[in-house]
């Protein structure tokens, strides 16, 4: 008698031994795979990857200003939907760099597309920032940042780059990515670069020894065809360069702006997309939950689905989620509230600097 074709013991079968999955495997996954056994699966791929380690970096942000030329209607960030608008001067910004404790070693900046300022500008806000603390890795201007100031300045991609980088860049964020579906690009933020320019900036700063993240914004408008979609060309594009670190899932929140109609996704659609993730992404050694944007307990309970890395302590230096309706709107965590969050889900915390080298330390 024949046995009955099983697509998910398949499935299965491909990811314990180390194969890579294809789109219609991972939209399979999406569309019938139960969350308990996605969960087991991805925490093998994670467990392959990174034994029982999970991450976390002594961080904070900066977001210069809200005033945007895009129109974003998922966005609760910009001037379009706060109720004030605002820009940080550089001397303000350097006094948040020099009020930093000294023990952090990242800095994140990424904000609105602010219409009046080109490539010198933030060239020479890094400077500046590498003149006060020149140990600090700075993470910096989202690619939808870089192609709006690049363009205003009048350089190619490779210019301006090169630019940044001679000024104090080290690595670029994930964020600006959305969804890569022209489509629903064009819905959504249909105003901000496309999605061949996101990734093309992204390759080619990896091409220059510039490494960064990736995001995909979920939980709105898109099916899951969409999200494959998106983890694939992330996928194909960290084939050719290696140039990804982590990917982040961003989940949509509804509150304060054009897209308040849409409900939130549920905690197992949160797993799930985490889960596939780790599973589609057999090339990312990092899949990260963003905790500022689900939530301190969903950000444990990722960790059960793929999750390797918790972000930062982020010192309570950012309101884009917030202003979003997160459930923290004073996102900050101690070393110590970090290291028991990673205890209680029976993980072992690792403090890491940017490149993922582990840092020993004792103070907290």
């Amino acid at each position: 008698m024949t046995a009955c074709y099983d697509p998910l013991n398949s499935i299965a079968g491909k990811v314990m031994s180390g194969k890579r999955i294809s789109p219609e495997e991972g939209i399979f996954l999406f569309e019938k795979g139960e969350l308990g056994w996605l969960g087991m699966l991805a925490d093998l791929v994670r467990s392959r990857k990174n034994g029982d380690n999970a991450y976390f970096i002594r961080n904070f942000h900066i977001e210069p200003t809200n005033i945007c030329v895009n129109h974003c209607i998922f966005c609760s960030f910009s001037h379009h939907f706060s109720p004030t608008r605002w820009e940080l001067t550089i001397p303000a910004i350097l006094d948040k760099v020099k009020q930093s404790p000294k023990n952090i070693r990242e800095l994140h900046i990424t904000g609105a597309v602010h219409p009046e300022r080109d490539i010198y500008y933030y060239g020479s806000l890094l400077q500046k920032i590498k003149e006060i603390r020149p140990e600090l890795h700075v993470k910096a201007y989202s690619a939808v940042e870089l192609d709006y100031m690049i363009k205003k300045s009048g350089m190619t991609i490779n210019e301006g780059l090169a630019y940044l980088k001679t000024c104090g860049l080290d690595s670029i964020p994930g964020g600006g990515a959305e969804i890569f579906d022209e489509t629903l690009r064009t819905n959504i933020c249909g105003m901000k670069s496309s999605a061949d320019t996101w990734l093309k900036i992204h390759e080619t700063a990896h091409q220059m020894g510039i490494f960064s993240n990736a995001t995909m914004l979920y939980g709105h408008i898109e099916n899951y065809a969409h999200r494959i979609d998106h983890l694939e060309r992330l996928r194909q594009l960290q084939d050719r360069t290696g140039g990804f670190n982590a990917f982040i899932p961003l989940k949509f929140r509804n509150t304060n702006n054009n897209m308040s109609d849409i409900p939130e996704v549920s905690v197992v659609e949160d797993m799930k997309m985490y889960a596939i993730a780790r599973i589609y992404l057999d090339n990312f050694s990092h899949i990260k939950a963003y905790w500022p944007a689900v939530g301190r307990a969903l950000s444990k309970v990722s960790l059960s689905f793929g999750v390797d890395d918790m972000d930062g302590t982020i010192n309570d230096s950012t309101r884009i989620y917030s202003l979003a309706g997160a459930e923290d709107q004073n996102p900050v965590m101690t070393v110590s509230e970090m290291t028991s969050l990673i205890l209680e889900a029976k993980r072992i915390p690792v403090e890491r600097d940017s490149s993922y080298n582990a840092i020993s330390t004792t103070d907290s």
